[in-house]
């Protein structure tokens, strides 16, 4: 079926979402388009895609953050770019509509933008739960600006811990509780801890034992990715850290941040950061495309979106049959996601031209994990491997993985400065408040940056 009307318009394509589906589907497509054969139209509400396995090494301060992140603009040049928000997708009337900054700040309609094809890839949002106190205090880690805020955040407490005399201020303030044991909570917790125990050597009153680190994990292993006995090793690995490891445990709440786990603990703690799952992103729970009971869209194995000719999605959004586990999905990692979306723009040019779909097949690279600087575990080909060469292995993986030459460029020469130099342990919190200082030499503002709100003290 020819999507185009008899004037023979070029096709109009849109793409949900900018991130590794949305991404590498349309670079795909633009690459191998011919000349006048379709238009593409991305929409992403930032404008670049977060390349997220090295997120934990930007909080840590290893990589610039500019450098974890694609600017769509530059790579996808024949593409239409378009920043914002979906926030109406009507695939009966082929149309969307967006929340863009122009519209945000003029109070104007949404954007419409009619389209022919559609590749739905918006993602995908931290899961919660009903956890009291958790939207006051959580941190999130997801995004590039997540990773920046987690890192100056950590920093700050440390000068909390420095400057008080209030044991309960300061115990509270070294306190870092990581929930979720996956890829995020785990490498996030274990690059976070190596780079605090760091800057404690520039602290004349913290050392390393008074930081106290805990990750909680409702089932009862971290990293289900890999093999039982590298979650094993994990978890020995961490805990001679000293960093706790409480399985089997589920945060209560959060209120006035005091920290009530399921298995009868209570405590201050200034940091919580929440890594406990994805779910897919919202917008689609007003579409009229098809989902299953997780509100992910259903897909067939070709990535078309089940009962459609003229839509296709993927990634952490989407259904996908995993052809190497029948009955079952594929998981919502980068691996899958890369390799899903230049599928779709294989997919998409062959709807475009009258050709076959081709069902989407993959074959396991590994799954490997990161615990800090020159620590690591990996599992390649059934071979387990730990230690300083899991770490470059699992470098390695990624640096070949990141997108554009350019950006592997930038990430190899970070890691090399840092090897030659010093972490950096310079807190930047006030980015946060950039205006802070000016509106306060125009008196219209607080003598200085506005501050963390002081430790709560644990009531019980």
């Amino acid at each position: 079926m020819d999507p185009r009307p008899e004037s023979r318009r070029p096709a109009r394509i849109l793409v949900v979402g900018g991130g590794y589906v949305g991404m590498y589907a349309a670079l795909r497509i633009q690459r191998r388009l011919n000349r006048g054969e379709a238009e593409i139209t991305v929409v992403e509400p930032q404008p670049y895609m977060t390349y997220q396995p090295f997120l934990p090494e930007a909080a840590a301060g290893s990589i610039d953050p500019r450098h974890v992140i694609v600017p769509l603009r530059r790579v996808l040049r024949g593409c239409t770019v378009v920043t914002g928000e979906i926030t109406a997708l009507d695939h009966r009337a082929h149309l969307a509509r967006a929340a863009t900054p122009a519209t945000l700040s003029t109070g104007a309609p949404d954007l419409e933008i009619p389209y022919d094809l559609l590749v739905v890839a918006p993602g995908s949002v931290s899961r919660t739960l009903p956890v009291p106190g958790l939207a006051e205090h959580g941190i999130g880690f997801k995004t590039v600006e997540e990773a920046v805020g987690l890192r100056n955040h950590v920093l700050e407490q440390l000068d909390i811990a420095s400057s008080t005399r209030d044991p309960a201020v300061r115990q509270a303030a070294l306190t870092f509780v990581f929930v979720g044991g996956g890829y995020a909570g785990v490498e996030a917790l274990a690059e976070l801890e190596d780079m605090a125990r760091y800057a404690t050597r520039y602290y004349h009153n913290v050392t390393p034992d008074d930081l106290r680190w805990i990750l909680v994990e409702a089932t009862d292993r971290i990293l289900p990715e890999v093999s039982p006995e590298l979650g094993r090793y994990t978890v020995s690995e961490l805990r001679g850290r000293n960093i706790e490891v409480r399985l089997g445990t589920r945060l209560e709440s959060l209120t006035d941040r005091i920290v009530v786990l399921s298995d009868g603990s209570r405590f201050a703690a200034r940091t919580l950061v929440w890594t406990a799952g994805v779910r897919p992103a919202p917008v689609l729970t007003d579409s009229d495309l098809p989902r299953d009971r997780h509100g992910r869209i259903r897909c067939e194995p070709t990535l078309r979106v089940s009962g459609l000719q003229d839509a296709w999605s993927a990634g952490d959004c989407a259904a996908v049959p995993d052809p190497g586990r029948p009955g079952e999905y594929c998981a919502p990692n980068a691996q899958h996601a890369a390799r899903q979306g230049a599928l779709i723009g294989d997919n998409v040019l062959a709807h475009l031209r009258g050709g076959p779909q081709t069902p989407y097949r993959h074959s396991r690279d590994g799954a490997m994990a990161t615990l800090g600087l020159h620590k690591g575990v990996a599992q390649i080909g059934g071979r387990r491997i730990t230690g300083r060469p899991a770490w470059l292995i699992h470098r390695a993986y990624h640096l070949s993985r990141m997108p554009t030459f350019n950006r592997k460029a930038r990430v190899l020469a970070d890691w090399i400065l840092a090897g030659l130099s010093t972490r950096e342990i310079v807190s930047l919190g006030s980015l946060e408040h950039p205006r802070a200082e000016f509106e306060a030499a125009m008196g219209s503002g607080p003598l200085r940056p506005p501050q963390p709100e002081p430790p709560t003290r644990p009531n019980g």
